[in-house]
């Protein structure tokens, strides 16, 4: 019994390791998320056990905001770097855009077929589609698979898994249309900062 099941199991991790990408699936995303400009909407965070909850904002090319509720913490993109910042120590860690999965999504032009992304694998869950990528030349930062509704296409949630392994799922709700955010709401103002390089730093 114990010699079948391992026959079965090598069987199924042979059919999904050859699982073919289905490219339907890469066109509809690509075409849905360059359709895109600007998102705002409710989201819910699992990492580690711990849920958090908070707004969501997006604004294409490069710029995304994350707001948690009952937090003061706050993640921010201006277009090319990551400002992960927690306002109860003034402090903000910082790391590139391109660095980051999450990256792939708030790019100018998204290429999902020629370009330096790799989908990986496609994902039927019925009412739902998904995509697992990473960045060609830099696997080893991470991946991240992207669920959307198939009709009409629409982005659900996202899983990012970093490179030290640990996973963070995030689910929107009651995404909506929006470009119109203030001038500066996706800046943040001069704080002490701790480089990712190390050392101390400031952002202005």
């Amino acid at each position: 019994m114990k010699k079948f099941f391992v026959i079965v199991l090598s069987l199924l991790l042979s059919v999904s390791a050859n699982a073919e990408v289905n490219k339907k699936y890469v066109q509809n995303a690509e075409k849905y998320l360059n359709s895109v400009t600007g998102l705002s909407g409710d989201f819910i965070q699992t990492s580690n056990g711990k849920v958090a909850k908070g707004l969501f904002s997006m604004l294409r090319p490069g710029r995304v905001r994350l707001d948690y509720t009952n937090s003061k913490i706050q993640l921010i993109s201006d277009g090319s770097d990551l400002y992960f910042f927690d306002k109860s120590l003034d402090q903000i860690t910082t790391v590139p855009l391109t660095s980051t999965p999450a990256g792939i999504l708030v790019r100018k032009k998204i290429d999902l077929q020629n370009a330096d992304i790799v989908v990986s694998d496609t994902f039927d869950g019925g009412s739902t589609f998904a995509l697992t990528m990473y960045m060609r030349d830099n696997k080893g930062l991470g991946h991240m698979t992207v669920v959307f509704d198939k009709s009409p296409v629409k982005l659900k949630s996202w899983t990012v898994v970093d490179a030290t392994g640990v996973s963070t799922d995030v689910v929107f709700r009651n995404l909506k249309p929006k470009t119109d955010f203030d001038k500066n709401y996706f800046q943040i103002s001069r704080h002490k900062t701790i480089s990712n390089a190390g050392g101390d730093d400031f952002y202005d």
